[in-house]
């Protein structure tokens, strides 16, 4: 186990680890965003969405009430729409380009993801005197003056 660590946002937010996050280091920055095929957009009403982050789609969708059939997929699932698997996928997007490449347009960007330090919380008790240290100079690194303005 570690007492410090860099994951993405977007893993946490599918991993709901029991850990406490603490600095957006602010690289890394892409999206969670829906995309699918343009003619298809406004025909979905119940969808089959691929994503490598199903927890996180369930949940997203849970929460707007809207009925969809998750389907995990790993690597290249944007191929999921051409090939008729899925409607729509939910998938993080840096530039756009690979969704382009493949005739898909994002329908809806959900949430923005940037990697994270993270803590283990028995870490933070034993050791918190050399975290808080680490995490400050980190803090000062991404952020310099910032937080004062």
């Amino acid at each position: 186990t570690a007492d410090l660590g860099i994951v993405g946002k977007d893993t946490l937010l599918e991993e709901n680890r029991d850990l406490y996050e603490i600095l957006d280091l602010k690289y890394g920055v892409c999206e969670f965003a829906l995309a699918g095929l343009p003619d298809r957009k406004d025909t979905l009403l119940e969808r089959k969405v691929a994503t490598k982050y199903p927890d996180f789609t369930r949940r997203y969708f849970r929460s707007r009430g809207e009925p969809v059939e998750i389907i995990k997929l790993n690597g290249s699932i944007e191929l999921a729409p051409l090939t008729g698997l899925a409607d729509t996928i939910l998938d993080i997007v840096e530039t756009g380009r690979t969704l382009k490449e493949n005739g898909l347009v994002i329908y809806e960007s959900i949430r923005d993801l940037s990697a994270r330090l993270i803590v283990n919380k028995v870490s933070m008790k034993t050791r918190q005197q050399e975290i808080e240290t680490i995490i400050e100079a980190l803090d000062q690194a991404v952020n310099g003056d910032d937080k004062n303005a």
